[in-house]
């Protein structure tokens, strides 16, 4: 039988149990595990008799990947499983959970349903960064978003924008990002984007803070190419992919994003929707209104 991987960090005592509880249930069916390094580093002593990985090397004869915690976690599981397309479940022991969307009263009920086979791997696009400083050559790519911030100023930047090599618009503001659909439901959304479809075949541009109020969010089709042209008046600005981020001389000003050649498969369990976790995770429909 293929092993499943496990991944998690900053484990508590009140997800421990859980932990375990996933790990006991593979275990009794006889499911072969392998471990994070970094989850083992977290729970000394504790699950020394399982073997380990470290990155997607270690992952060759695995069927899929296990997330426990949040969205962060789910993040930095698929920073590991990079390019290869490992299936990833998330399993929510975190707060909101747009990703990990497994709560930890159904850990079991969606294990068995994944074992029996009783589930769908869910394409979510990506998007690709080049011509960036080299931290970024290896993980170059973002299922939320690519963001351009300003650092450590009042001034805000200035990104110019080209759109397949036409020029789009300058933005005066203290950042600029391109989400995924995926990304939709996140820093994009609190910063007055719309929601998208996890499978739709869009981009979005989310300005952050825009100094020119008549600059809105703007949807785009996924196989556009985008080109940006930063200036600030700092010797710096940040740019990141997801939960990963460093500061740029200001000196490097051209960027280039579009959507990723690979894609991030995410296991989904029947029964567990987009739509039911809208109304969940953004309590639509709690007026009470609904309810007379």
């Amino acid at each position: 039988m293929e092993a499943i991987a496990i991944h998690g960090r900053g484990i508590t005592e009140t997800s421990l149990p859980f932990i375990k509880k996933t790990i006991s249930f593979l275990d009794r069916n006889r499911v072969p595990v392998l471990i994070s390094k970094s989850l083992k580093h977290d729970t000394p002593g504790i699950f020394d008799q399982y073997g380990s990985f470290t990155d997607s090397n270690d992952l060759k004869d695995c069927k899929a990947i296990l997330s426990l915690g949040g969205d962060g976690t789910l993040l930095d599981t698929l920073a590991i499983v990079g390019q290869t397309e490992l299936p990833i479940l998330g399993i929510n022991l975190g707060r909101l959970g747009f990703l990990a969307t497994i709560s930890k009263d159904k850990i079991e009920e969606a294990l068995e349903a994944f074992i029996s086979g009783e589930y769908e791997i869910e394409n979510r696009t990506l998007v690709q960064l080049t011509g960036a400083h080299e931290f970024l050559v290896e993980k170059n790519y973002a299922l939320n978003e690519f963001a351009i911030l300003r650092k450590d100023t009042s001034s805000m930047i200035v990104v110019k924008s080209y759109l397949n090599g036409e020029f789009l618009n300058t933005y005066w503001a203290d950042g600029l990002m391109v989400s995924t659909p995926t990304g939709s439901t996140g820093y994009s959304l609190s910063c007055g984007g719309p929601v998208l479809m996890p499978t739709a075949s869009n981009l979005l541009i989310t300005p952050v803070s825009p100094h020119n109020l008549n600059v809105r969010p703007l949807v785009i089709p996924d196989s556009a190419t985008l080109r940006f042209e930063v200036e600030t008046r700092d010797k710096s600005f940040l740019i990141s992919l997801d939960s990963r981020s460093s500061s740029i001389d200001s000196q490097i000003q051209s960027f280039e994003i579009r959507k990723a050649d690979f894609f991030a498969k995410l296991v989904k369990i029947k029964g567990d929707t987009f739509i039911d976790t809208l109304r969940t995770k953004l309590t639509w429909g709690l007026d009470k209104r609904n309810y007379f």
